[in-house]
């Protein structure tokens, strides 16, 4: 394994958690979460693949647009998703795979580890997991296809989102409220973040982390 393929699955491996975010935010809206999840580790590695430290924004800022982008995917608009016969052949040797690794190793295996026995990259082998998961409703396609009939995102649903988040940084501690927007409005890493507000760049790390905390929980009463 070279260094940035070390330093990609690392950026992956700690950033998992903004996955589970993201996925959240569609639980209940006729999609397994198991499909939410998978579709957006791909967008993880996509975001891990081209992001640009050098143009001074947080990974996080970077990554989460193109996650939600990748799960957004399995809605298509409203219309039917398809999977074709070659992709359903190899997602089931794929879970075949990850079963057996399961067995050897005692866990469920990693997408990177499931990539590397398959030989094929991590992108391949989230999207065959994802088309391996149940599905909402099937209804018979041409030429051996199958369609998947997925409810469009209400646009209504994130006006609601933006409303209430916009709420709740309103009652944020004037300090905290502008930490947040110079790291998520502004994309300023928290090196920078951290000389605007006079702190020190493991100071903004700790308080952010007790600010987000306080922000999904007040998101989620």
């Amino acid at each position: 394994m070279t260094v940035s393929e070390s330093k990609r699955n690392e950026t992956v491996e700690n950033n998992l958690g903004l996955v589970h975010s993201c996925a959240n935010r569609f639980k209940g809206r006729g999609v397994e979460y198991d499909d939410l999840f998978q579709a957006g580790c791909v967008g993880l590695i996509k975001a891990a693949d081209n992001f640009d430290e050098t143009k001074g924004f947080s990974f996080s800022t970077y990554a989460v647009p193109v996650i939600l982008g990748e799960i957004k995917r399995i809605f298509r608009d409203g219309g039917p998703v398809k999977i074709g016969r070659t992709v359903k052949e190899k997602s089931r040797m794929a879970v075949k795979i990850r079963d057996m690794l399961s067995s050897e190793l005692g866990r469920d295996p990693t997408i990177f580890e499931l990539a590397d026995k398959i030989k094929i990259e991590p992108e391949e082998a989230a999207m065959l997991l994802n088309a391996a998961m149940p599905v909402v409703s099937l209804t018979a396609g041409e030429e051996g296809e199958s369609q998947i009939d997925i409810p469009v995102d209400s646009p209504e649903n994130e006006i609601n989102d933006f409303l209430a988040l916009r709420q709740v940084l309103q009652s944020l501690d004037e300090h905290d409220r502008k930490m947040i927007e110079l790291r998520y409005y502004s994309g300023m890493t928290q090196s920078k973040t951290a000389l605007k507000l006079g702190m020190t760049q493991v100071q903004v790390s700790r308080r952010e982390k007790v600010v987000l905390e306080i922000i999904r929980k007040k998101l989620n009463t």
